[in-house]
């Protein structure tokens, strides 16, 4: 009996792909794969994710030769920019992929297919996110600027005399953990109205809740990053996620412990979400996100689940911290690899504000041209988000680059690789801000997706330049940074979002400032 079933069950899950690969049901054959069995299993391209480094990298060279990459039996990636609009754009048929339902119970504005449900919700949130209420964001998130340069001056340094390579001792600045601090102070004031002092402390520790009411500490980025981590390892094979979650756990202990620190995301999240509901149950009037969740712009209470209430607390929390978290650190990075646009940025910024401006009012640095293009530049050429977010092509099928695709195929495009194409961006891994000014802008916003693209676009960018062009601007008035040497490199590794390593830099007060 026992050996029936093992033998049934090699069948279910070895020899069908290999039959399904042999009869080449949609012709899917004629595309190269990116490692030999991602035409045959789903399992290879999770294998790629447990690899560590930059899958995209490699998939952007193989789109270099083969517009179109096999990722998986079903699954397609697409390497022009063109094809990012038939994908993911308005009036696009795709919709999201099984990939973004395979843990929760409760979903939010990011992981929802059904499109009725993505615009009720979107409805619920856009006006939080709105142009004009946003700039009413602009004190939180001075307050964590103003938090972030009190931090900055405590770790500052002794200017360098002669030798312009630093001391070990003075690359006491990790500017990567720093970065992260400031978003996540900014995206609770605005999201919750808490103040979690993570500058003021240092650190990352924050309180957590289990379900049963059990109070602890533990790391906001530890369980924020592992979530991802031990998510995007497995969530690409969706057949196979509960069992892999389920056994992988008892197998590894690595993923064991990364999948622990996810329980300790979902604790962080409910004690935050739980504590300011209870502020609302008494009678706190606050000004945040959170509100309208809980009324409509019109006033209207919306009654909604506790459950929906914190899956997009939740995504606020997760996307409103991590993605600026990166852009502000890769920012910072090309600009100390490209000295001579730091030093133009500089003067641009210098001619905009003043010594009397610890925190650079908005007002002043909205429209900088230059400032803005070395945002987008960074946000080019290391997308903080450049998954191939999986979209499924409709049962009838559908029309990439002019070319047909069979209905229920998995098909995608990393930003990645969208911003490699050399069309588009010549010498496209050069950091080139210039790229961006006057007219020649126009000729590739386009080919620009770092916050995805369409309708479901990232509904949190205008809180992201807002975030990322207050502090830059009052990092690069005030202070003067150094890499640890003139070829240092800062390491990567691709889950969903383009993960970076440590960046540790000496720091010191620049002397018109002082």
């Amino acid at each position: 009996m026992y050996a029936l079933i093992l033998f049934l069950s090699l069948a279910v899950f070895l020899l069908k792909p290999l039959v399904t690969y042999l009869l080449n049901p949609k012709g899917f054959n004629k595309y190269p794969p990116y490692n030999p069995l991602c035409a045959v299993t789903n399992l290879a391209w999770c294998f790629e994710t447990w690899r560590g480094g930059i899958r995209s990298a490699k998939l952007s060279q193989m789109h270099k030769a083969h517009p179109v990459i096999r990722i998986g039996p079903n699954s397609l990636s697409y390497g022009h920019p063109d094809a990012y609009a038939d994908i993911y754009g308005h009036g696009t048929k795709c919709v999201k992929d099984a990939f973004y339902q395979t843990k929760t119970t409760h979903f939010n504005l990011g992981n929802i297919i059904d499109k009725a449900e993505h615009t009720r919700k979107r409805k619920t949130l856009a006006s939080a996110f709105s142009a004009r209420k946003v700039l009413g964001w602009e004190g939180k998130v001075a307050n964590a600027v103003r938090d972030f340069v009190e931090a900055c001056d405590r770790y500052c340094t002794e200017p360098f005399q002669g030798n312009r390579i630093p001391k070990p001792e003075d690359l006491k600045f990790e500017f990567r953990a720093w970065s992260n601090f400031f978003t996540i102070d900014a995206i609770g004031d605005i999201a919750l109205s808490e103040r979690l002092g993570l500058l003021a402390a240092g650190n990352d520790d924050v309180a957590a809740e289990t379900v049963d009411g059990r109070v602890y500490t533990t790391n906001y980025r530890d369980c924020l990053h592992a979530s991802k981590i031990a998510h995007t390892r497995i969530a690409f094979a969706d057949k196979w996620y509960h069992f892999n979650s389920r056994y992988l756990t008892r197998l590894i202990p690595s993923y064991r412990t990364l999948w622990k620190l996810t329980d300790g995301w979902d604790d962080i999240v409910h004690h935050h979400a739980s504590k300011r509901l209870k502020r609302y149950i008494a009678g706190e009037k606050l000004d945040d996100i959170f509100q309208y969740l809980l009324y409509g712009k019109n006033g209207q209470f919306l009654n909604l689940e506790w459950g929906e209430i914190a899956a997009e607390t939740a995504v606020i929390l997760d996307a409103g911290s991590a993605t600026t978290a990166i852009a502000l650190n890769n920012v910072i990075y090309w600009l100390l690899r490209n000295p001579s646009c730091l030093a133009r940025l500089r003067e641009e910024v210098d001619d905009a504000l003043e010594a009397a401006d610890v925190v650079a009012p908005y007002e002043k640095v909205k429209n900088l041209p230059y400032l803005r293009a070395c945002l987008d530049e960074s946000l080019r050429i290391t997308p903080p988000f450049s998954y191939n977010l999986p979209r499924r092509t409709p049962s009838d099928g559908a029309y990439i680059l002019g070319e047909f695709v069979p209905g229920d195929t998995t098909v995608s495009m990393s930003s990645y690789v969208a911003h490699r194409d050399e069309e588009a961006f010549p010498e496209a891994e050069k950091y080139i801000p210039e790229r961006w000014l006057g007219e020649k802008r126009k000729d590739i916003q386009s080919s620009f997706v770092p916050f995805s693209a369409g309708s479901r676009g990232c509904i949190g960018r205008n809180i992201s330049y807002l975030e990322q062009t207050v502090l830059v601007a009052s990092l690069v008035y005030r202070y003067e940074f150094t890499l640890p040497g003139p070829d240092w490199e800062q390491d990567r590794v691709e889950v969903t979002n383009l993960l970076p390593g440590p960046l540790p830099l000496k720091v010191w007060r620049r002397e018109q400032s002082v």
